[in-house]
């Protein structure tokens, strides 16, 4: 970071929706030579922000500079013209094309009128030679893994840009290592004088790469302090606008509960996707899952709802032995599943959050016993309180949802069946610190009220706080179970890593 006269600045932007003031009278400024994290729960107004800066939005009221020029951009294209470019979660490239042509689309360049490949090569390689990638630009962008795919459009977007760069939610499906390989790039292009604006709901991240942390609430600046001055308990307090209770950070100290298991599987498992597993569990249990990306977490989890059959192996269930072929199985006996990718494999986007939440319930009916539109309407208003999602009508299509509020619907769906067990795959992945707190207090009274849990997260101190115990995932296999004062998070990582006593 240096003390010279700002790189990017707005002033007093206000933008609003019908019955919705998105952003009120915020402020913002980015330095060169700075990661901003930009932080507030889902509804704060940090897409609105962001948006209203690259042009994809137009502000109601306000200012927006860079190197000190009023800028007004009426699109991206502009914005990005000006020096502005954004990275999204969900990699904004074509897997279709290759590297080069990737990162020179729009702009290949030509001989004789037409596009010559060994120049497209030359100028690709060129632009990723500060990334010390090492990779043939001239395969498919899609044989290369995410962490990379993540680094290219990042490579795109400087080259394009190079003054300002909008990182949203870029870490969100990248395991430890590729954090840490993406952050490496970061810090490089901090170190060349970008501006870098850092959007994540990872908060240990934050404090790892950034210099500076905005926090907005209900469209409103709470604050901007430099990271060094604040730690992580001061932080979730800026965010959520109240204090947490101390106990909130505690290990669960609750016993497991005692008696015959709800559900025992013995040697269960799916050849080439997860090897034979043993695993049971309790009414009124949570069962925690730890392991790294691949390991088989969600292999595990789809294969007991029937996504992958197994293929060795039988389940009981209340001592009965059952079948779990299929989903339509799975949940005629009481089962509902969150998948880890909401987007692709939870939400209906088009769909409204009524329709969106009564899906399950009409499948488990049958679709010759469909649910009138009074009840429809009466179900999805009792989880939209039950659950404070947070919407002006049920009617809203579920795709207009911030990402902890479309979370909410599909934990909606499967609460309507009046589920027995329920297996949640990530239920906190990218949704903000308010509604991940939410979602662990419902998941401690889905267990009080004796509902049997699976539940996996690469969030360990969460698992911590929830477990009765925790299996451990590692190349495919399950390899520890860890209960009682073995659960801390060293215990995980010794667990997953095989050191230590506790594999």
């Amino acid at each position: 970071m240096t003390d010279e006269a700002p790189l990017l600045t707005a002033r007093g932007l206000c933008k609003s929706f019908p019955g919705t003031r998105a952003l009120d009278a915020v402020d913002f400024t980015l330095r060169r030579g700075e990661v901003h994290a930009l932080l507030g729960e889902n509804g704060a107004g940090k897409s609105t922000l962001i948006k209203c800066l690259t042009g994809a939005y137009h502000r109601d009221a306000g200012e927006v500079r860079l190197d000190d020029a009023v800028i007004d951009p009426r699109d991206t294209f502009e914005a990005q013209e000006l020096g502005i470019g954004t990275v999204y979660q969900e990699v904004n490239l074509l897997p279709n094309l290759t590297v080069a042509q990737n990162l020179t689309l729009g702009r290949q360049p030509t001989r004789f009128g037409l596009v010559s490949g060994r120049a497209m090569t030359a100028m690709a390689e060129e632009i990723l030679a500060p990334y010390a990638l090492g990779i043939d630009v001239n395969r498919g962008l899609d044989s290369y893994s995410v962490a990379i795919q993540q680094i290219i459009a990042i490579a795109r977007a400087v080259s394009l840009s190079g003054k300002v760069l909008i990182l949203d939610e870029p870490t969100a499906s990248l395991d430890a290592r590729e954090v840490e390989m993406l952050f490496g790039v970061v810090r490089d292009l901090r170190a060349r004088g970008l501006g870098i604006v850092f959007i994540s709901h990872f908060l240990g991240q934050v404090f790892d790469i950034s210099d500076q942390i905005t926090v907005l609430r209900n469209g409103r600046l709470v604050g901007s302090v430099p990271t060094a001055g604040l730690d992580k308990v001061g932080l979730v307090n800026m965010m959520l606008g109240r204090e947490l209770r101390a106990e909130a950070f505690a290990p669960n100290s609750r016993p497991a509960p005692a008696g015959t298991p709800f559900l025992s599987v013995k040697g269960f498992g799916r050849k080439g996707t997860i090897a034979p597993f043993d695993l049971t569990i309790a009414a009124g249990e949570v069962v925690g899952m730890a392991g790294l990306l691949g390991s088989g977490r969600t292999e595990t989890a789809e294969t007991l709802f029937g996504v992958a059959r197994a293929d060795s192996g039988a389940a009981t269930l209340d001592g009965q032995t059952v079948s779990l072929a299929s989903p339509r199985e799975a949940i005629a006996h009481g089962f509902g599943f969150c998948p880890e990718d909401r987007k692709s494999d939870g939400i209906v986007g088009d769909l409204s959050i009524r329709e969106n939440i009564i899906l399950a319930a009409q499948a488990r009916r049958g679709w010759l016993k469909p649910i009138g539109l009074g009840e429809q309407a009466r179900l999805a208003e009792d989880y939209i309180k039950r659950l404070d999602i947070r919407t002006s009508d049920a009617e809203k299509p579920i795709g207009l949802l911030s990402g902890g509020n479309q979370q909410k619907v599909i934990l909606a769906r499967w609460l309507a069946t009046h589920p027995k067990f329920l297996i949640l795959d990530e239920p906190t992945r990218g949704i903000d610190v308010g509604a991940h707190a939410e979602i662990i207090r419902l998941i401690e009274q889905l267990c009080e009220q004796g509902m049997a849990l699976l539940v996996i997260s690469s969030e360990l101190e969460e698992l911590v706080v929830y477990s009765h115990r925790v299996i451990v995932v590692r190349d495919r296999a399950h390899v520890a179970e860890l209960t009682g004062g073995a659960i801390t998070v060293d215990g995980i990582v010794n667990a997953i890593a095989r050191t230590g006593d506790a594999a």
